[in-house]
């Protein structure tokens, strides 16, 4: 029997459990103050000391208040940027910019926004340790506790898409496969990687011989993701396209292993960013066949779902952009697929690793001190 077998029931209902939903929830509120804690003296905006390098404070909620434009009434998509602007606006997804538009409606001003964030993703991390405990019970508090909520909760607006892929999860355990199809699409909508979890999901209930079931989820996502997205094409096209060229436009990120690739082989620095983009997809694509062949020669039976886990894996070492907070895109992973203490707790250490050295790295190239490229290049390899 393998890891996710025994973690999980077969109908996808929590096991009896000493441990209460109340002490998984209290667990996951105190990690993630510890952590808005942790950024509050970078919430004001007053960055010209360096203190989100210096104090390892950083995050992007403060700084896309002002680049998105969202101190006054101008709604995504449909109103443009000011003709005055030196950045884009526009650069997520439909469902996380008008998450970050209704924050800035209730708080005001840098703190304002910030803090209002704060409580709305805290409420996220919340319902991600609610799904999680209805379906493992107490090992809902491998995400509860883990350093990567507390310093990467608020790094960007990852948990909106995090909560929905958990919640999406637990409706397919549930044999809810519309449900399940229809809350991935969203997340989808709020960030690109719930949608992958569609081909594990479909692929266990064809295991289970249940093709309706894989129908219903991919036409299910498809609809959901359709149902929110469709308008803004409709009406606002050229801006809706804007987060897909952003990132079909980015160079490989530093912090991405095509570009610890680039200086020993001389290649991936030449590329232009479209062949990288193409090179990525194919990387992804045989990881990911790779990895599913060599699971299922060691277990044949092995369940399909849990496939997910590499999946989304694979996903990020084959992206040509990595950023801290994908760590909350594993965190569920664990007590669901992979409920393993010391490869969660080696997962957490190089996890905080790469915070650590990146944020300090960035204050060396201000003149501020800090780690020297190597560390944070070694963590990142990690």
């Amino acid at each position: 029997m393998t890891t996710a077998e025994t973690a999980l029931p077969p109908s996808g209902r929590r096991p009896a459990g000493a441990i209460p939903l109340v002490v998984v929830l209290a667990a996951t509120s105190i990690t993630f103050a510890a952590g808005a804690l942790v950024k509050a003296p970078c919430g004001s905006g007053a960055w010209q000391d360096g203190r989100q390098y210096r104090r390892l404070c950083y995050t992007d909620i403060v700084p896309l208040y002002g680049t998105e434009h969202l101190q006054g009434s101008r709604l995504p998509y449909l109103d443009t940027c000011p003709t005055s602007s030196t950045n884009q606006c526009d650069e997520y997804p439909v469902l996380t910019m008008y998450f970050m538009r209704v924050a800035a409606w209730i708080g005001h001003g840098y703190a304002g926004f910030f803090w209002t964030n704060a409580v709305l993703l805290g409420l996220l991390a919340l319902a991600v340790a609610t799904a999680l405990y209805l379906a493992v019970g107490e090992r809902s508090l491998y995400f509860a506790v883990a350093p990567t909520l507390l310093l990467s909760g608020l790094l960007n607006w990852d948990l909106l898409a995090v909560a929905l892929a958990a919640w999406g999860t637990l409706a397919f355990l549930r044999d809810r496969d519309e449900l399940s199809g229809a809350l991935l699409g969203l997340g989808a909508v709020a960030k690109v990687y719930p949608a992958l979890l569609v081909v594990p999901f479909a692929l266990q209930r064809l295991r289970q011989r249940r093709a309706a079931g894989a129908v219903s989820l991919g036409v299910w996502a498809a609809a959901a993701y359709a149902l929110v997205s469709v308008p803004f094409v409709l009406v606002a096209r050229p801006a809706w396209l804007t987060f897909f060229r952003f990132n079909a436009d980015r160079v490989a990120d530093f912090d991405s292993l095509w570009y610890l690739a680039c200086r020993p082989l001389h290649l991936g620095c030449s590329l232009s960013p479209h062949r990288i983009d193409q090179l990525s997809l194919v990387l992804f694509l045989a990881l990911a066949a790779g990895i599913y062949w060599a699971r299922r020669r060691v277990d044949p039976d092995f369940p399909r779902w849990t496939f997910g886990f590499p999946l989304i894996v694979a996903f990020v070492l084959a992206n040509k952009v990595y950023s801290p907070q994908y760590g909350l895109w594993f965190l569920p992973w664990f007590p669901l697929a992979l409920p393993n203490l010391p490869l969660f707790l080696a997962f957490e250490l190089a996890d905080v690793a790469v915070f650590v050295t990146r944020f300090s790295w960035f204050g060396r190239l201000g003149g501020l001190g800090g780690a020297p490229l190597g560390a944070y290049q070694l963590a990142l390899v990690l």
